[in-house]
């Protein structure tokens, strides 16, 4: 009997203190204390009322947000032109046969910064469309017309970007799969974000692996040359890769090979407009 009573006097303070907290954060109205008070009793109904339709209906939605946003960073930044210079980047690096430099934290910071820079135009038009006009006070802008007016720019430059390296295969692949009996789309705009959203990041990988390839080659070549002439010489026990590692970082220095690369990329995405 003890232990029952002072278990109901432990909720009974937990509750008070729910109380008070919440009515001092919350504004003296009616309405306010309304929602304080019925907040107070949801968390204190115990688990057969969060288990209950309602409850969990409200569980699923907390849980639903909290999902997007950890998932948010990816997402943003598999909209972007993110995907195509790290691995671009990264093709690099194992081209240059320097497996630890310049470090992965250099290469990530560089790629994102890179981002921004090509981004910042998208991300202009966005903020001006849809977030300014829907944050104003006193907007009437519903949250529907502004995900439609801020998603515009960014499917714009995803299809400029599948347009630019002529990977319309890519969308009719997806497409054919969430349309099956529908006719092929005769323009980007017919085509659902969710089918466009893969579309281009396979497109993004193809031309990151082609670009990468042709960053690859003359240091492909320049190990074989050097791989002859150390079997020519009888060197057998001195490993090709030891000699043209200086040979590599010096082509790529005296033929300002960071600036070459970042002007590649940047002349790949063109301009958005």
């Amino acid at each position: 009997m003890a232990q029952e009573g002072s278990q109901s006097r432990l909720q009974n303070a937990i509750q008070q203190n729910l109380q008070q907290t919440l009515g001092n954060s919350k504004a003296v109205s009616t309405e306010g204390s309304s929602k304080n008070n019925e907040l107070v009793d949801k968390v204190m109904a115990g688990p057969d009322a969060w288990l209950s339709p309602k409850g969990l209906s409200n569980s699923l939605q907390i849980l639903l947000l909290l999902t997007v946003l950890s998932l948010a960073p990816a997402i943003l930044l598999m909209t972007t032109c993110y995907v195509r210079i790290i691995v671009v980047f990264g093709l690099l690096k194992q081209a240059l046969g320097a497996q630890q430099l310049p470090p992965s934290q250099v290469i990530t910071s560089i790629s994102l910064f890179i981002t921004m820079f090509v981004m910042t135009p998208v991300w202009n038009r966005v903020y001006e469309d849809a977030i300014e006009p829907y944050t104003q006070e006193g907007s009437q802008m519903p949250a529907m017309e502004a995900w439609e007016k801020g998603v515009v720019p960014i499917r714009q430059f995803m299809s400029q970007q599948i347009d630019v390296a002529n990977n319309h295969d890519d969308v009719f692949l997806f497409y054919s799969r969430y349309a099956p009996d529908s006719p092929p789309p005769k323009n980007f705009d017919e085509v659902p974000l969710q089918v466009l959203l893969p579309a281009y990041m396979l497109s993004e990988l193809k031309t990151a692996f082609l670009m990468g390839f042709k960053i690859y080659l003359p240091f492909l070549i320049l190990d074989i040359v050097i791989a002859s002439v150390t079997v020519s010489m009888g060197m057998m026990m001195l490993p090709p890769a030891m000699i043209s590692m200086p040979f590599k970082l010096l082509l790529f220095v005296l033929v300002d090979g960071w600036r070459l690369v970042v002007q590649m990329l940047l002349s790949s995405f063109g301009t958005f407009t």
